[in-house]
């Protein structure tokens, strides 16, 4: 009964090793993190201006960014489209229009 108590505990003692070793693992990786789309490297250097050209008579409703881009909900005569547009040069990269069903 006692060998398997120190068995056990051994074990248990492993655990917590591999654990606080994964914890110190990670901890020293959060200095090497990179942004994911390099938009921080792209927009270091300073502002960017680029125009994002609307069809005439639209509103944009809403904007949503992801990195180096945007996704821009516009309405025009009561239609929804969505523009997808890269945030440094302007340039629409896809248009969707919503239709409903």
């Amino acid at each position: 009964m006692a060998r398997l108590v120190v068995v056990s505990g051994g074990i248990m003692m492993l655990g917590l090793i591999a654990v606080f070793a994964a914890i110190v693992y990670k901890l020293g990786m959060l200095g090497d993190a990179v942004a994911p789309s390099g938009a921080g490297e792209r927009f270091a250097a300073g502002i960017v201006e680029a125009p994002i050209i609307l069809p005439a008579g639209a509103r944009l409703v809403g904007a949503d960014l992801d990195g180096d881009r945007a996704l821009l909900t516009v309405e025009t005569d009561g239609a929804s489209t969505l523009l997808l547009v890269d945030l440094a040069t302007g340039n629409v990269l896809g248009r969707y229009a919503l239709t409903p069903e």
